[in-house]
């Protein structure tokens, strides 16, 4: 069938085929006790709060590829007559776009057989080769276009084309039509909220919509990274992990000691994503449990002479963090390519408001984390776990390790050092709050936060629910990236082993110090600023070894779910 010119990729059968191997995310609903007991204002707030984010998905969807919005009409229109056209409406809407990965597969979902996941996705021109690109930046900055070369190379543009140059558009004025909706729900949204910071922060966030001024996303930022006690949950995300094309200036000496010449900091382009929800107080309160010790823990961190950690401005830790019900995920958020984030800590460290001293929020996602496949885990556990650890095996203890994952990211070396490693950053930086979470656990047993039962659930948790990947990954996804490269350091360094039979071993005496080691050695990749080096390191430890090869089998034969499906209410 073809849904406006373009035929679809797969066949009705083997779309259904793809589909079944689905994990459904619930979101909540009005039956919800937390939905139930907001204020009538607040529900009225949450309403247009999400009109909000729906419109930021159709702003995500034009970022993602040009040709997603008229797909999805399309196939809207034709899902009600045609059972092929109503499943790649389905696969749209789990990968939030025409194409993308599926954290299984070395190629690319394209629903379409002429339609292809872009490295700059909408960012930049789809015929915009990497050599090109670096060399019509070279050509402007010889002829002196600073200015513009900086705006082609920030966060907040859209490329496109301007005869043999490029020229950036600001998102304010290339999204000025959505944008300006957007504003126009959040201040709705303002007025019927009844708490005064929640409300001041919508306030800000509807302005940095409106005006072409970074200054204002600053704003915004750092009136929501204060936010602790309020019910409702409305974050605007900007992270960068989509854009393939920026970092590659790195990879051109030439362009790359231009652009060092003229103080221009190539930063990738920013995908917009939203996030609603309600609080969860007695979730949050464990979670501030682990906030007390940040400090502390930025003391032991491996060099901590050798660099800034923002962590240890002030007297006050500059960091809330909640647990939350998800409303509504929309966007970024939204693009289950491989996984869908069970938290976040924003803003990154590349933000205008962290680099001028504003704090940092961490959110946690309650639905995504309960939307597991208890049986297949158990099924893991047989196949691949000696018969002794299946008692530590505890998806709660993913939980804890994610909370000391976020509060990694506000600890170690600060933008400058995680920026100058190029294309290497993300995987590095994921990498480097992995490994602060598991270095730091026995921290917190010392503290009398968890128990060293918990902390063996922790390890074995993570190594088993994380680190034993379904499919080898590739550089667009950092944190499997992550994973394996922990994987092959702790066997390498004889922390875990496997017998005859393919069971894993786990020395617990041992595994602290091979954390500590690997966060050090992690630690002077960030110092180093080497694109170079961090490629070493990433190569030396993503080997794809017959250990990683036997799990991957596993769970084939045990059936892989890589899709998601987010079921919304609201």
């Amino acid at each position: 069938m073809q849904i406006n010119g373009h035929k679809i990729n797969y066949t009705a059968e083997k779309l259904q085929d793809m589909l079944s191997k689905s994990v459904e995310i619930k979101l909540i609903d009005k039956n919800f006790a937390g939905y139930k007991n907001l204020s009538a204002g607040n529900k009225k707030a949450l309403e247009h709060l999400v009109a909000a984010a729906k419109i930021i998905n159709d702003v995500s969807l034009e970022q993602d590829n040009p040709y997603n919005l008229d797909m999805k009409k399309a196939l809207q229109k034709a899902a009600s007559s045609n059972k092929q056209a109503k499943l790649a409406l389905e696969m749209f809407n789990s990968l939030n776009g025409v194409a993308g990965f599926n954290g299984v597969d070395s190629k690319p979902i394209e629903i379409f057989e002429d339609i292809h996941l872009l490295k700059g996705h909408n960012f930049y021109p789809q015929d915009l080769s990497v050599e090109e690109f670096h060399q019509i930046l070279i050509n402007m900055l010889q002829v002196g276009k600073i200015e513009e070369v900086r705006q082609i190379l920030s966060a907040r543009t859209m490329v496109r084309r301007n005869g043999k140059e490029l020229k950036a558009i600001d998102y304010i004025e290339y999204f000025r039509n959505e944008f300006s909706l957007i504003a126009n729900e959040l201040e709705v949204a303002a007025h019927y909220c009844d708490e005064e910071e929640f409300k001041d922060y919508l306030g800000w966030q509807a302005q940095a919509f409106l005006q072409n001024n970074p200054d204002m996303d600053m704003l915004a930022d750092k009136h929501w990274a204060v936010l602790q006690d309020n019910n409702l949950e409305f974050t605007i995300s900007r992270e960068n992990y989509d854009d393939e094309i920026t970092s590659t200036v790195f990879n051109n000496k030439k362009l790359s000691s231009l652009l060092e010449k003229h103080n221009i900091e190539p930063v990738a382009k920013d995908m917009l994503g939203a996030r609603v929800g309600i609080v969860n107080k007695e979730g949050t309160e464990l979670i501030l449990k682990f906030k007390q010790h940040i400090k502390e823990l930025a003391n032991l961190m491996p060099y901590k002479d050798k660099y800034h950690q923002h962590i240890l401005d002030g007297e006050e830790i500059k960091q809330t963090m909640v647990d939350v019900d998800l409303v509504d995920l929309e966007g970024d958020y939204a693009q289950c390519r491989g996984g869908i984030t069970t938290a976040q800590n924003l803003p990154n460290n590349d933000k205008l408001s962290v680099k001028t001293g504003g704090g940092r929020r961490n959110v946690y996602h309650r639905q995504v984390r309960m939307g597991k496949d208890k049986e297949k885990e158990k099924k893991i556990l047989q196949r691949l776990v000696s018969k002794d650890l299946h008692k530590y095996y505890d998806s709660e203890a993913i939980h804890i390790f994610v909370i000391g994952h976020e509060n990694g990211h506000s600890l170690g070396p600060d933008s400058q050092y995680q920026g100058a490693l190029g294309k290497y950053k993300h995987i590095i930086e994921e990498h480097k709050a992995d490994t602060i979470s598991l270095t730091f656990m026995p921290e917190y047993v010392k503290k009398g936060i968890i128990s060293r039962e918990t902390l063996k659930k922790i390890y074995v948790s993570c190594i088993v629910g994380g680190m034993f990947l379904r499919a080898r990954p590739h550089d667009m996804l950092p944190h499997r990236m992550a994973d394996l490269i922990q994987f092959n350091y702790l066997l390498e360094n004889k922390a875990v082993s496997f017998n005859a039979q393919g069971l894993l071993s786990i020395d617990f005496d041992r595994l602290p110090i091979v954390f500590n080691k690997l966060l050090a050695d992690t630690i002077e990749v960030q110092l180093s600023k080497s694109p170079q080096k961090a490629k070493e390191f990433i190569d030396k430890y993503t080997k794809w070894g017959r250990h990683s090869q036997h799990i991957a089998k596993v769970h084939r034969e045990l059936g892989l779910k890589p899709y998601k499906k987010i079921v919304r209410y609201f």
